[in-house]
């Protein structure tokens, strides 16, 4: 970009600089970063990382540097080439499905053809034909048809089960015919149709025979490939700008009895008997939302990147940012004035050091919930269901916690970073602006938590009754509600805080918590009859005490049988400490349901919180190499304060040198109609 101010090149940053006071962090280390981040991400994907990398970074289509000073047209423009040439290297290098999903998330721009890849194409292979394959999935893998999502209307979202838009079956033509029967039938928010897409999966309110058989997903034409008109009985446009996410081109969709084939209507698990008109019901109507599974699973994974990203930030920044005296802290050879490191105030590690636990937390559980959705598919596959509750509930609770206190954190590590935090040069302003959506689409995360709890409910009556009855899949979920109920009184034994060092303890008391909490609504719901609305917040509570759980488990779990971290005792250390800080942050901050539910008492949990103070302080020395243990590029961070190399004010400064608005002069004399000097005036005053 050019430059439109010229900095004096003598001028330096004050005292230490900041590559020298990382560096210094980095010397403190009890562990190898290098080695917790092929820990965490094994060899193959680090090696997959640094290939794709040495690609991308080159590449003047993925050159994020300009993306703060484009117009709103203009970043669609620069999406739009930015996909275009995604797409052409990864003909041209024969990328994987992984490497595609790792070079679009270091990118970190989502394009017209996010949707296309995320969604079109994984639901045309989930719930196709091979008919259905061979018209629709392998023109779309070659980018012959480009497709997105229409699920969501203006006036439902997550209650899918109220949609109004209709297909409706013409056994005479043998067509669906696909309406929008009323303003807010039309479907909106759908990314990829604002702009780019031709196809749409839309899901529309199935009727025959004049009966309403729910909603189904059918293949609706949209646009004319060559010319980008829409089709005859189309309304298509933009809904506008967002907060974040405009390079993403949002759209709606109006259809005004639109006809299509028999063929359209995605039937691998249901359909429209061509000949008869009869309808043939999938085995489950569980089926149907294996591509929302998919996509929430995938949801935790990405929370817990971009909480790496936010705290990898904020720690970097806050070693190098020193503001005020610490009277009680002896000044150092390498500080003077001693001025204290920001991160060096507890209250600012209270703030951020709990983002990189929770960042690991979820790292961990997105681990299992890929595998328990993987696993689930697999037995669906062959006719086995008996996955599919469970793992449909821990995704719907753990898309609902993660995005939430995703969403929050990025908050708070752009407070930890101050002023600066503010300026776009931060790169966590963008990223929260961005990642606000994934708390409401793919179900609203206050309201889809909903579908757990009536899980969890179920589970939990029927072990009342009998707390020996049998499952045909025992989980996690049944063990610790077992375990409540066989004793509900349960309370811990804890007296010192190196009883805190065990991590069964916390399994032992997230689970109990979550019994509690989930019999308590019961309790409320079944014998003192309150109505479903009016325990709502309960409902909330129970499925994040659940979410919890799993994220506390599943973190235990990998501490105690990971072979590979058992054979690093320095790394074993550290992580240990890790989920010492988070569990007990996790559980300080909901003190009160454990001493309500009798499980601790108010000297055990004062005995808690202190540990998580000491914890703070044992932490600080190791924070910068935790947050390297990422494995996280400057490129993919795209932040000036964040950088490994601690530049952080020489490319502040830059990002200003930068500004477009540097080259203009305005005209500020009131009575003179000239705005920008030298152009002609917008209108007369």
């Amino acid at each position: 970009m050019p430059t439109h101010v010229q900095i004096p090149a003598h001028l330096k940053p004050k005292g230490t600089s900041g590559q020298r006071l990382l560096e210094i962090e980095r010397s403190k280390a009890s562990f190898s970063s290098e080695a917790m981040a092929e820990w965490l991400h094994g060899r193959e994907y680090l090696d997959r990382q640094r290939r794709l990398l040495a690609i991308i970074e080159p590449e003047e289509a993925f050159n994020k540097s300009s993306i703060p000073y484009l117009s709103h047209l203009e970043r669609r423009k620069f999406a739009l080439r930015k996909e275009k040439r995604f797409t052409q290297l990864a003909r041209e290098h024969g990328w994987t499905t992984e490497d595609m999903q790792m070079a679009e998330n270091l990118i970190g721009v989502p394009g017209q053809f996010k949707l296309h890849r995320e969604m079109f194409l994984e639901t045309l292979r989930s719930q196709t034909t091979d008919e259905q394959k061979k018209l629709f999935l392998e023109p779309a893998q070659n980018y012959e048809i480009i497709g997105c999502y229409a699920q969501t209307e203006y006036g439902h979202g997550s209650n899918v089960r109220e949609l109004e838009t209709t297909a409706t079956w013409d056994p005479q033509s043998r067509e669906f015919v696909i309406h929008s029967p009323t303003l807010t039938s039309a479907k909106c928010w759908i990314g990829g149709l604002g702009t780019a897409a031709d196809h749409a999966i839309v899901m529309a309110q199935l009727f025959s025979d004049g009966k309403n058989l729910g909603p189904h997903p059918f293949i609706v034409p949209i646009r004319d490939r060559k010319t980008r008109e829409p089709l005859p009985g189309r309304i298509v446009m933009d809904i506008g700008p967002k907060v974040g996410l405009n390079t993403v081109d949002n759209g709606s969709v109006i259809f005004d009895s639109v006809r299509i084939p028999h063929v359209n209507m995605m039937a691998r698990f249901s359909r429209i008997n061509a000949d008869t008109g009869l309808y043939e019901k999938p085995k489950s109507a569980a089926l149907a939302y294996g591509t929302m599974t998919y996509i929430r699973a995938g949801i935790v994974r990405q929370a817990g990147n971009v909480l790496a990203s936010a705290a990898t930030i904020a720690v970097r920044y806050c070693s190098i940012r020193r503001q005020f005296v610490d009277r009680d802290a002896p000044a150092s050879d390498e500080q003077k004035p001693a001025e204290t490191q920001v991160i060096n105030y507890s209250s600012v590690q209270h703030r951020i050091f709990p983002a990189f636990c929770q960042a690991l937390a979820f790292h961990f559980t997105a681990r299992d919930m890929t595998r328990l959705y993987q696993a689930n598919q697999g037995a669906i596959g062959s006719g086995d269901m008996s996955l599919f509750a469970e793992t449909h509930a821990s995704s719907c609770a753990l898309k609902a916690l993660c995005t939430i206190t995703t969403a929050d954190q990025l908050e708070m590590c752009r407070r930890a970073c101050g002023g600066h935090g503010f300026s776009s040069a931060a790169g966590i302003g963008a990223a929260w602006a961005d990642y606000l959506p994934q708390v409401t689409w793919e179900g609203d995360s206050y309201m889809l938590p909903q579908q757990t709890t009536r899980y969890l409910f179920k589970i939990f009556r029927k072990l009342w009754a009998d707390p020996a009855a049998t499952f045909d899949h025992n989980n996690a979920t049944i063990d610790y509600l077992r375990k409540y109920i066989e004793d509900t009184s349960a309370s811990s034994k804890i007296r010192f805080s190196g009883d805190l060092h065990d991590p069964a303890f916390f399994v032992a008391a997230f689970g109990h918590r979550a019994g509690w909490t989930i019999g308590t609504a019961v309790r409320k719901r079944d014998i003192e009859r309150k109505t479903w609305n009016h325990l709502l917040v309960e409902i909330l509570r129970c499925a994040k005490a659940h979410a919890e759980f799993l994220t506390i488990l599943n973190w235990a779990k990998a501490l105690q049988e990971d072979e590979q971290l058992q054979s690093n005792k320095a790394l074993l250390a550290i992580m240990s400490t890790c989920f010492e800080l988070y569990a007990t942050w996790l559980l300080d901050a909901n003190a009160a349901d454990f001493m309500q539910s009798g499980y601790l008492d108010t000297r055990q949990c004062e005995l808690i919180r202190d540990r998580s103070y000491e914890l703070l302080g044992e932490i600080r020395p190791q924070a910068v190499a935790i947050v390297d243990g990422f494995g996280l590029s400057d490129y993919y961070l795209n932040s000036a304060l964040g950088r490994s190399d601690g530049h952080v004010y020489e490319n502040l400064i830059l990002h200003g040198v930068r500004e477009p608005v540097n080259a203009v002069k305005y005209n500020t004399i009131v009575d003179d109609p000239e705005i920008v000097m030298g152009e002609p005036p917008l209108a007369k005053l």
